[in-house]
């Protein structure tokens, strides 16, 4: 979804940082081989994640939800040296196809992946993290945030996709639309939430930046 005119979004596009050439090929083969291949973050929101990340330069990264493996290749590239960037996704057959771009990245060695419920998964990995990418089923992201807040290091940055849902956020919440009503609870309770200091950017579909607080 595009929050600019067309043509200020390519614009945009043109004028920002080039996407590597392993992720040039990871979009292709997502686009040949895998259904509903929009959900990538695809190029530009790609070299913002990856901005954010180098600007931190993160030691820890927790990812949920990997799909094919693209935003986690975009937050790699921020990471101090010995940094590991950990990503977990439900779905079995897509563990080979992200192992695959991952190893043909130059950041292989430091994705961690993990298949399951992130739910189940998160509590296990015994470390805390600079940096977090909630992009996984929407009607869990209140759930996510509860299990990661304090797994963060201080002034660590939670990052969400999708909190705008292509402007459904803005309509008259429908019956039984889950996915919106949590979104909608989401947003308020990071607002309102003391713990961090949050702005949300009208990014694609609207990508949250919320910074933790020192403890």
């Amino acid at each position: 979804m595009h929050f600019l005119p067309e043509e200020l979004d390519d614009y945009v596009v043109r004028h920002s940082a080039n996407e590597p050439e392993h992720l040039k090929r990871l979009t292709k083969e997502t686009y040949q081989k895998i259904l509903q291949p929009r959900m990538l973050s695809g190029p530009y929101q790609g070299r913002v994640l990856s901005m954010i990340s180098k600007l931190l330069r993160p030691i820890s990264i927790l990812e949920i939800g990997t799909f094919t493996g693209y935003s986690a290749l975009c937050l790699a590239e921020g990471l101090k040296k010995n940094g590991l960037l950990h990503t977990i996704d439900i779905k079995e057959e897509m563990v080979d196809f992200q192992r695959k771009h991952f190893d043909s990245s130059p950041y292989g060695e430091v994705i961690i992946q993990h298949l399951g419920m992130a739910i189940d998964i998160i509590p296990t990995i015994n470390t805390t993290f600079d940096l977090v990418f909630i992009d996984a089923d929407k009607s869990n992201y209140i759930n996510y945030f509860n299990l990661i807040i304090d797994k963060m290091n201080p002034e660590g940055v939670i990052l969400t996709d999708n909190v705008l849902w292509s402007g459904k956020v803005t309509k008259p919440l429908k019956d039984k639309d889950i996915d919106t009503a949590v979104l909608l609870d989401y947003n308020k309770m990071i607002h309102e939430d003391p713990r961090v200091e949050t702005v949300i950017l009208p990014i694609r579909d609207g990508l949250t930046i919320s910074r933790v607080f020192k403890r």
